[in-house]
């Protein structure tokens, strides 16, 4: 039996690293704040929500693909597991930090 890769969990949330409130994205699953790029490590699969970790996950760097965009790397403060994610910076609703992005990308933060 073959398991999804990927679930769609597109809900809002309340940044637990700077307490903003981050709206859906409407098109996928929102799962870092667009303020301070800041995620939770709630996902075993991307959208599952299976991981017990609960982590806060802080954005390390930014690498830039040319098919994807901005991917942003985050380590989780409190196991270290680094994940990878989509940045969501051209999104009409709340869209992700561009400075912070481009200050990732050039190793400036982290």
């Amino acid at each position: 039996m073959e398991t999804k890769r990927f679930t769609k969990n597109d809900q809002g949330f309340v940044c637990q690293n700077c307490n903003k409130e981050v709206l859906p994205l409407g098109y996928t699953s929102r799962n870092h704040c667009p303020f301070c790029l800041c995620s939770l490590h709630v996902d075993e699969l991307p959208g599952d929500r299976a991981n017990a970790c609960r982590g806060i996950m802080d954005a390390v760097k930014v690498e830039t693909d040319p098919k994807k965009g901005y991917i942003i790397l985050h380590r989780c403060r409190k196991c270290g597991q680094i994940r990878r994610n989509k940045a969501a910076h051209e999104a009409k609703m709340q869209p992700d930090n561009i400075r912070m992005l481009i200050a990732l990308t050039a190793g400036q933060i982290g």
